[in-house]
């Protein structure tokens, strides 16, 4: 499972990312900005960030708006900088001085979390109604007859525009259902 690091100085950083090297943890990844945080995150899909309460490009607030679905975030900072407000069931809070056990645990708890999570959804997917099915089914029929793929790369083309548009599969293929019909 993966796991993001990132905090406004480089050194916490990498104190935080050699911690959990030593806790047994690997697919480490530090950084000191949002963005770059963010972006790592697209790429990995799932996993759980651990954040100071400012980076050096936003707030955590910032970071947990943007957050993919598959991410939750463990901010660690001065009770000073305690979220005030937690309705997120995404993030968790954890003050300085902090223990490693404490970090351990916690850390483990939210990767078994992502994990559930995922594993619900793709469970959600196996048990498509037949609806569902046939609507998938039509919209690649619409993409073999009108640009020749075949049924694997027409899946393959739906699989990629529901995840650029962030929209699931199913939206997506009704959606090229709808554009047939509107042209």
């Amino acid at each position: 499972m993966n796991i993001i690091v990132a905090f406004a100085k480089t050194n916490d950083a990498q104190n935080f990312k050699s911690i959990l090297s030593r806790g047994g943890y690997d697919n480490i990844q530090a950084y000191t900005s949002g963005v770059q945080a963010l972006s790592a995150m697209q790429d990995l899909g799932s996993g759980v960030i651990v954040c100071g309460y400012r980076l050096s490009d936003m707030l955590y607030s910032d970071l947990l708006e943007d957050l993919p679905d598959y991410f939750k975030m463990l901010m660690i900072s001065s009770s000073t900088n305690a979220p005030t407000d937690i309705v997120n069931d995404r993030l968790i809070y954890l003050p300085t001085p902090l223990k490693k056990d404490d970090l351990y645990s916690t850390i483990g708890l939210m990767l078994e979390g992502v994990t559930l999570q995922r594993k619900k959804a793709r469970e959600k997917r196996k048990n498509r109604s037949l609806e569902d099915k046939k609507t998938i089914e039509a919209a690649k029929e619409i993409l073999i007859e009108r640009h020749h793929m075949t049924e694997p790369e027409a899946h393959k083309y739906l699989q990629k525009c529901s995840m650029d548009s962030g929209t699931n599969i199913l939206e997506t293929a009704e959606m090229i259902i709808s554009l047939r019909f509107s042209s």
